[in-house]
């Protein structure tokens, strides 16, 4: 079965899943989006990588039917289930012809039959799995793991990267659809932007409140997603926080929550357990922040603070001119 991956780029910057989009296809990559060659150079696991830079006006419109003959002779199309993915993918399934199967966590060759596609598709709020076949070649959106693609170094040394020519005149879009005219690019809301998009991510957990009833733990979030904001970043959350409402299920991270891949991830009192860790990606760095200084989130970390989380946020605040100060009494 001949796969292939399609990545939309934002300023050289891949979006979360990419890496295992290139993995499920083998290695073969299509990138598109502003800053394209970047972004396919930087991109892990990848064997044969083509990049066309399409500038930062994303019209997946124009964008599927310029992609459809050059992803015509593939029979499994793969794209990270990411904002951009989410809105390409029905579009370049129509464009071809194929059915779209959203979501999956794997996808492959059918057994016995390599021109046809099955997948394991996550339904429910993830909670339940189903097994899908199509008889044919398919579209796949791919849910981020969480985790990086294995590399092989001598597959990595081998990888070809070379760029491609696609056509997106004013035809091709009329054909495919009217698509939005950009007007203008706004920077998201780093208080409420997905946050699986976010280069900064400041995440709190139980130990950022210990001690605290429910009413004044509540607040503390409040005041980290005003932090993380002015440093630059969103807030997220352990599932324990989350359980506890102390903060909405958007912002939890991990295996049952949201998979991020940030530049920088700070965590203020989060002990770093399994779940947790499972859905942080591959950060470039982490700062953890909490009394216990051989937690499993201090010996990941780049830096290690171990000082209280809840007194260290609220300094923070007060020098970044943030909120109101929560106290424990």
């Amino acid at each position: 079965m001949s796969a292939v991956a399609v990545v939309v780029a934002r300023d050289g910057r891949l979006p979360v899943g990419a890496a295992d989009a290139v993995a499920e296809a083998g290695g073969r990559v299509v990138v598109v989006g502003g800053g394209a060659e970047a972004a396919a150079l930087a991109l892990p696991g990848a064997t044969r990588a083509r990049w066309a830079d399409t500038g930062d006006a994303f019209r997946p419109g124009a964008l599927a039917a310029a992609l459809a003959p050059v992803v015509a002779p593939e029979t499994l199309v793969v794209l990270p289930a990411s904002p951009d993915g989410r809105d390409l993918a029905p579009r370049l399934a129509a464009a071809t012809g194929r059915p779209l199967l959203a979501r999956a966590v794997s996808a492959g060759e059918t057994a016995g039959d390599p021109a046809g596609v099955r997948a394991e598709v996550a339904r429910a709020d993830d909670r339940v799995l189903v097994p899908v076949e199509v008889r044919g070649p398919a579209v796949v959106t791919l849910a981020a793991s969480g985790h990086a693609a294995p590399v092989d170094p001598d597959r990595v040394a081998e990888a070809l990267v070379e760029p491609l020519d696609l056509d997106l005149d004013p035809g091709q879009a009329a054909a495919a659809g009217a698509d939005p005219r950009l007007v203008a690019l706004l920077e998201p809301d780093l208080e409420t932007m997905d946050l699986a998009d976010a280069r900064r991510v400041v995440a709190g957990g139980a130990g950022l409140v210990a001690g605290l009833d429910d009413g004044r733990a509540t607040g503390v979030f409040d005041l980290l997603v005003g932090v993380a904001a002015a440093l630059g970043g969103s807030a997220g959350a352990t599932r324990v926080a989350t359980d506890a409402g102390w903060t909405g299920y958007e912002r939890q991270i991990g295996t049952t929550g949201v998979a991020v891949d940030p530049d920088l991830y700070v965590a203020l009192g989060v002990s770093g357990a399994a779940q947790h860790t499972g859905g942080l990606g591959t950060p470039r760095h982490v700062v953890s922040v909490n009394t216990d200084p051989a937690c499993p989130m201090t010996a990941m970390a780049d830096l290690g603070l171990v000082t209280d989380a809840h007194g260290l946020l609220v300094e923070l605040a007060r020098r970044l001119g943030v909120g109101a100060e929560v106290t424990r009494a």
